[in-house]
């Protein structure tokens, strides 16, 4: 299929990776969008936003934990949120399928309101397209959003140093293992539900921790292993993670266990992966277990002198390197 557009190019993966580097970058890449971002960072009139965009074609519409509707409003609030700002204004745009149940449309909009409202963030504006019969599998939904920067942040990576801390808020691959249990009609006792919600509060938290946090990330397409060789790629550092700090639900292990899944690379959509000066980082913990989606934050890690290298210890003590996923593990999990 050389020459043409394949599942795997939107799984996040090394595939998406090579089509954002051969086809988009060399088109849009010489402006905001050079660095790739979860959301650029614009200057207007002397103030300073964040703006980002997002769509979402998840199979199947409702799952174990929400819904495509909560699920589009927790996608744009936390890539806004990640890029160290307050989310404020989303865009709602909806491509609903000839014979979609209008019932379902209704619990899928309740779920954008409760979302939104959750999160403070107003619908501004938005669209409506219907298509034929067949072309778009109930519903797909389209959003943007405008954040506020938070002044406090400068995120980056030139200071960087080895023994930063890598932390991640809550238990990884929930999302995916979700998805993939639903769509499979996979039955298992207390199985994997999805762990889609906001995580702008946890970013609020830190606000005044601000100065000693180098990078934020929400591990959606690719999971945890495709950001940190994100963060590793072409830099001056390596990262290194340990197994037995990862935490996962029951469920979520479960699943894995059972299909031979490596949770590093399925996507969460609650969750986020943060770089910090080490002694930051119990000051850090502390602060996002007071709230409920903060409670199982851990540190899995460190920045080491391996410039673009990431490796996991095992459980075992071996090493191994953690690569982007090839191909398309879990196509259709947002």
């Amino acid at each position: 299929m050389k020459g043409r557009i394949l599942l795997g190019h939107g799984g996040g993966g090394r595939l998406s990776h090579e089509l954002v580097e051969t086809e988009i970058l060399p088109r849009f890449g010489a402006g905001p969008l050079q660095s790739l971002p979860d959301a650029a960072t614009l200057t207007l009139g002397g103030r300073r936003f964040c703006f980002s965009t997002d769509s979402f074609v998840v199979q199947p519409l409702e799952f174990p934990g929400g819904n495509i509707g909560d699920l589009a409003v927790h996608g744009t609030v936390n890539d806004l949120a990640v890029a160290g700002s307050r989310p404020r204004f989303l865009s709602l745009a909806l491509i609903l399928e000839e014979g979609l149940p209008l019932a379902t449309l209704g619990r899928i909009l309740d779920a954008v309101k409760r979302g939104a409202d959750a999160c403070g963030v107003t619908i501004a504006t938005g669209d409506t397209k219907v298509v034929r019969r067949g072309q778009c599998d109930g519903l797909y939904i389209n959003t943007a959003g405008i954040g506020e920067v938070i002044e406090e942040f400068s995120l980056g990576f030139a200071g960087v140093i080895p023994g930063d801390a890598i932390l991640v808020s809550g238990p990884i691959g929930d999302h995916g293992a979700a998805i993939l249990a639903a769509r499979e009609g996979f039955r298992i006792d207390r199985g994997p539900v999805s762990d889609s919600r906001p995580v702008h509060r946890l970013v609020e938290a830190i606000a005044p921790l601000a100065a000693g946090v180098r990078f934020m990330r929400d591990p959606t397409r690719g999971g945890v292993a495709t950001v940190l060789n994100e963060m590793a790629l072409g830099h001056h550092f390596g990262l290194r993670i340990r197994e037995n700090d990862l935490p996962h639900s029951p469920g979520t292990r479960a699943l894995a266990e059972m299909l031979g899944l490596d949770l590093l690379h399925v996507a969460s959509e609650g969750c986020l992966l943060l770089l910090c000066a080490r002694e930051l980082a119990d000051p850090i913990l502390e602060r996002w277990r007071t709230f409920p989606e903060g409670r199982q934050a851990q540190v899995i890690g460190e920045v080491t002198d391996q410039a673009g290298r990431v490796v996991l210890e095992t459980a075992i003590g071996g090493l191994r390197l953690v690569d982007l996923p090839s191909g398309e593990l879990l196509p259709r999990i947002c």
